[in-house]
């Protein structure tokens, strides 16, 4: 048996899921009859970590919207993943969304849930290292309570438990 239980906190998200679901978005936009000969476009930029939606009005953009969020939370994929930056006008009278691709914890955020595990007043040991917080205890039944806790909140960022070793 360990002497030391540990697991991660983290905001990652399963690439291949994410575009898998916009590649389903985009199938289920080329069959829907209310966007027949309208202006539709769903476009993932990976370099830049930014999903741009383009439609031809505010009524479509929300029906889009609906569907990529929809697509995504039939993936397992949490829908804070992203965040809502702007909607603005697009070239030709359209509507362009540009949404950011969270996949990581803010370093204000992480501060945060880190003092919540200290305020917990458990023999756990929580640590920021990098895009990850590492939670150490040598008592299982603490890292559960912690993980518990953790999931009862709300936080920006798309929480993942793993490496629970």
């Amino acid at each position: 048996m360990a002497k030391e239980h540990s697991f991660d906190i983290s905001a990652k998200i399963d690439m291949q899921h994410f575009k898998d679901a916009i590649n389903l978005s985009e199938k289920e936009i080329a069959t829907r009859y209310d966007f027949k000969g309208v202006v539709c476009e769903i476009n993932y930029k990976e370099k830049e970590k930014l999903l741009v939606l383009t439609t031809s009005s505010d009524n479509k953009l929300d029906a889009l919207k609906d569907i990529v969020i929809g697509k995504l939370l039939k993936r397992d994929l949490n829908s804070k993943a992203l965040e809502e930056l702007k909607v603005e006008d697009s070239s030709g009278g359209n509507r362009k969304l540009t949404y950011k691709v969270v996949d990581y914890i803010e370093t204000k955020e992480a501060k945060k849930i880190c003092a919540d595990i200290k305020s917990m007043k458990l023999k756990v040991n929580a640590q920021i290292e990098g895009e990850y917080i590492r939670v150490k205890a040598k008592n299982i039944d603490d890292l559960q309570k912690v993980m518990t806790e953790i999931r009862s909140k709300e936080y920006d960022a798309p929480i993942i438990f793993e490496n629970m070793r």
